[in-house]
């Protein structure tokens, strides 16, 4: 059975435990995902993400759902690209193993990842892939089966990217 999935779609559509939002410093909305799950989540979400006083680039903080179909909400700060010598990759791997380190801890057993910092943040997408791929495949929540994993595509270009490494 595979625990690493990639498909085409909405992640504020999904039925899973947590879905991941790809946010900025701020956690308090913006663009491209973020912006939409903050618009289908409601206002109960803002109003958590300003109790939480940011999040800085590597890292992630939970809040719940709210009107979304998820329970859970992880908000995930990638990397801004500068030509990849400012540890963007490292910093975007650390966006993925503490998501799954906060899924564990609220006994989540499905997340969804968007492609992060891969819109505005400009992280090149065929890198990002990899790292996604692999940072999450090589999971131990995920090696072990204790998680359900599905990469959200925005375009058919990102899920072909998925597709390939993923075979």
């Amino acid at each position: 059975m595979t625990h690493l999935t990639a498909i085409q779609g909405d992640i504020t559509t999904l039925r899973c435990d947590a879905i991941v939002n790809a946010a900025n410093t701020t956690l308090l909305g913006g663009g491209g995902v973020d912006g939409a799950i903050h618009r289908v989540a409601g206002p109960g979400l803002l109003e958590e993400c300003r109790r939480l006083g940011g999040c800085n680039t590597g890292d992630a903080k939970l809040t719940c759902g709210y009107e979304l179909p998820a329970q859970y909400v992880i908000h995930t700060v990638g990397p801004v690209w500068h030509g990849g010598d400012h540890q963007e990759e490292a910093l975007l791997r650390q966006c993925y193993t503490r998501s799954l380190t906060l899924a564990g801890d609220v006994g989540a057993k499905s997340i969804a990842f968007p492609a992060i910092s891969t819109g505005v943040y400009m992280f090149p997408a065929d890198l990002a892939a990899d790292i996604a791929v692999s940072t999450v495949r090589n999971h131990p929540k995920v090696k072990d089966g204790e998680v359900d994993v599905v990469l959200v595509a925005f375009d058919a270009k990102t899920l072909s990217l998925y597709q390939e490494r993923l075979t």
